[in-house]
């Protein structure tokens, strides 16, 4: 058990304290009645039921102001709870190859014009998280359950050199299972191992052993993927998707852009983009998924339809302040009840 204010568990010094203060008050009071009343009297006072019952509600009182002390520290623990889970993470690209026009007014705003389609058409009890990659891959807005957070993070693009698509498939596959450490060898196409990257530019972890599931078998989260689909640097792409494929994640692909493309220029080189549908129904494939042109984005509602709500019991850090003052207060209320019952007073 952690604590969000630790300065505050001193209090508990006290409380010996008041042990220490209960038993001379007893010792004392024990005096004054042996001096003063009959030996009748005190046989009865001392017999075995009033010898333990006239202890209960000071017990339950100093019980109550030990949980209150736990309380003003505010104590934090893990608390494992049900959740349901439906999730959806965007991968989208942010790539300079987005800005070209053969999709008006061009292929970075007609993605995002699908994605927020999309976003307006989800269920609200359906967490969306933003996954944003060019030469590598970020998270640009965790998984919630606030679209104005989702929209105003699809306002936020800036284009960038380089397309990974294995690297946003991969940071997808980590919000989605955030204890794995994923890795996979840089990728390009063009055969310069120079210009591969690998995920986040770090050495991941060794993953442990995993035994695969059949693909598309996680029915409560999925990813889709917004991109042209040409890969020129980062992690392959299909290797990605077959590690999506093992934990039964569907990654559903959206083509941005036209097989003809278009010629983009800029400082005294060109080169022509085109969008290569073949990788993305490969991708799509792999992971028992589907592939969408973007022209008929607003079929991606068939991806949340064919999701099914799981019940999964997380782990979560919670505070716990509101239990230990809960005990306090209850502790607290029976002893002056019984205090009430058996000697018609607050003792």
């Amino acid at each position: 058990m952690n604590f969000l204010w630790p300065q505050w568990l001193w209090l508990a010094a006290i409380l010996p304290l008041l042990v220490i203060a209960y038993i001379a008050i007893l010792r004392r009071r024990q005096k004054r009645v042996l001096r003063y009343a009959s030996l009748s009297i005190v046989n009865e006072a001392m017999s075995t039921g009033h010898k333990w019952r006239r202890h209960v509600p000071p017990a339950l009182m100093f019980l109550a102001l030990a949980a209150l002390v736990v309380a003003i520290a505010r104590p934090e623990a893990t608390v494992t709870l049900p959740s349901q889970h439906d999730t959806i993470i965007l991968a989208m690209d942010v790539s300079g190859s987005m800005r070209a026009a053969d999709v008006q007014p061009s292929r970075i705003e007609a993605a995002q014009a699908a994605a927020k389609s999309f976003i307006a058409e989800t269920p609200s009890s359906m967490r969306i998280g933003i996954v944003a990659f060019a030469a590598t891959a970020s998270v640009v807005q965790p998984a919630t359950f606030n679209r104005n957070d989702l929209n105003a993070a699809l306002e936020r693009f800036e284009l960038q050199r380089g397309t990974a698509v294995g690297s946003g498939i991969l940071v997808a596959l980590k919000m989605l299972f955030p204890e794995v450490e994923f890795d996979l060898r840089s990728y390009n196409p063009r055969g310069d191992p120079q210009r591969g990257k690998s995920l986040d530019e770090t050495k991941a972890k060794a993953a442990p052993a995993l035994k695969p599931v059949e693909p598309g078998s996680y029915s409560s989260a999925a990813i889709i993927l917004l991109t042209d689909g040409q890969t020129t640097t980062g992690p392959d792409p299909r290797e990605a998707a077959k590690m999506a494929a093992e934990r039964g994640v569907r990654v559903f692909t959206v083509g941005i852009g036209t097989t003809n493309g278009e010629i983009l220029g800029a400082e005294g080189w060109s080169m022509r983009v085109r969008l290569d549908e073949e990788a993305l129904k490969e991708i799509a494939g792999t992971t028992h998924a589907d592939y969408f042109y973007a022209g008929n984005a607003l079929d991606l509602k068939k991806v949340y339809q064919d999701l099914n709500s799981k019940l999964v019991l997380e782990k979560k850090q919670t505070e716990v302040t509101a239990l230990f003052a809960a005990l306090a207060g209850a502790l607290a209320l029976i002893a002056v009840m019984l205090s009430l019952w058996w000697y018609q007073r607050v003792v």
